[in-house]
C-alpha cells in the first residue's frame, strides 16, 4: 500500500464527524463504509472529540473502532487526551458539584465549553475506560505529541511516563478537586507563541525535559480568513499548530510527519 509507514496527525475534531470521515476518505485511510484501509499507517489524534459539534459520540466510536481495525492489519490509530475529555467526563462523574470553571459547577463549565446534551447521555461505560486510559503526551520519532500549547504537564511530572501516569490517576478517581485543578491548568494556551519574548525559550526547555525534536499540539484554533489547511509553524520551527478550528468552519487537515527533521 502506498500509505505503509507513514505518520499522520490530526487536531481537535470537536464533534466534526462528517468532516473528520471525508479527511479521512480522501487520504484513504478509510474505506466508503469508514473502515481501515490504512495498512502500517500510524494515525494520532491530538484530543478534543468533543463538544462545539454535534457528533461527538460518532466521533470517538470510530475512532475506537479504528484502532481495532488498524491494529490487526499492524497498523496505529492513537489518541491523545484533550481538555473536552476531562470535561466530559468530569461533568458526569461530579455533574452540579460546584467547581472553579466558568459555570460554578462541572456540568455548567462544560456546557459553558460547548457541552452538548446528547454527547453526555450517550457517554457510557465504555467510552469512559477509554477516555480514562488515554496519554497525555507521547513521541512519534522525533515528535513530541501533547494535547496543548502549554508548559503546565511540567508540574505532573519530568517525563512522559511520569506526567502519563498522574494524568490517568486523576482521571481513574473520584477527586474532584484534582479534576479542577486539571481543568484550571488547561485552560492555559499560547505559551510557545512568537510574540512572548521567552516563547521559543519555553519549547526548547519542553523539549528538553521531555524529549523530542520537535513539538506538535492542537488546543488552540489556527486563526486565517481563509480555510485552514496547514499547520501553523512557529517558535523558529519548533512548534507545529495543528488545531484547524474545525468547528469554526475550517475543513480540517491531516498532516504527515516528515520522516527526517
Amino acid at each position: 500500500m502506498s500509505n505503509i509507514g507513514r505518520t499522520y496527525v490530526i487536531g481537535d475534531i470537536h464533534g466534526q464527524y462528517t468532516k473528520l470521515a471525508s479527511l479521512l476518505r480522501n487520504a484513504e485511510l478509510v474505506n466508503d463504509r469508514l473502515s481501515w484501509i490504512g495498512g502500517t499507517t500510524n494515525l494520532w489524534f491530538m484530543g478534543d472529540f468533543f463538544d462545539r459539534g454535534p457528533d461527538g459520540i460518532a466521533v470517538i466510536d470510530l475512532v475506537m473502532r479504528l484502532q481495532q481495525e488498524a491494529q490487526v492489519v499492524g497498523g496505529q490509530v492513537e489518541s491523545l487526551l484533550g481538555n473536552h475529555e476531562v470535561l466530559i467526563l468530569a461533568a458526569q462523574r461530579f455533574a452540579e458539584q460546584a467547581s472553579g470553571g466558568p459555570g460554578g459547577t462541572f456540568l455548567a463549565s462544560w456546557k459553558y465549553n460547548g457541552g452538548q446534551d446528547a454527547d453526555l447521555a450517550h457517554l457510557t461505560t465504555q467510552h469512559v475506560e477509554w477516555i480514562s486510559s488515554l496519554p497525555a503526551m507521547a513521541h512519534a520519532g522525533e515528535w513530541l505529541l501533547v494535547h496543548a500549547d502549554a508548559t503546565f504537564y511540567t508540574s505532573y511530572g519530568s517525563s512522559i511516563k511520569k506526567v502519563n501516569q498522574a494524568f490517568k490517576a486523576i482521571l481513574q478517581s473520584d477527586n474532584a478537586a484534582a479534576f479542577d485543578q486539571l481543568l484550571d491548568d488547561f485552560a492555559a494556551r499560547g505559551e510557545f507563541e512568537d510574540k512572548h519574548p521567552d516563547g521559543k525559550g519555553r519549547a526548547e526547555q519542553f523539549l528538553r525535559t521531555f524529549g523530542g525534536q520537535r513539538l506538535i499540539h492542537g488546543h488552540t484554533p489556527i486563526r486565517d480568513t481563509r480555510p485552514v489547511i496547514s499547520p501553523l509553524i512557529y517558535a523558529n520551527g519548533l512548534c507545529f499548530n495543528v488545531d484547524s478550528g474545525m468547528y469554526l468552519g475550517h475543513p480540517g487537515f491531516l498532516y504527515e510527519l516528515p520522516l527526517e527533521l
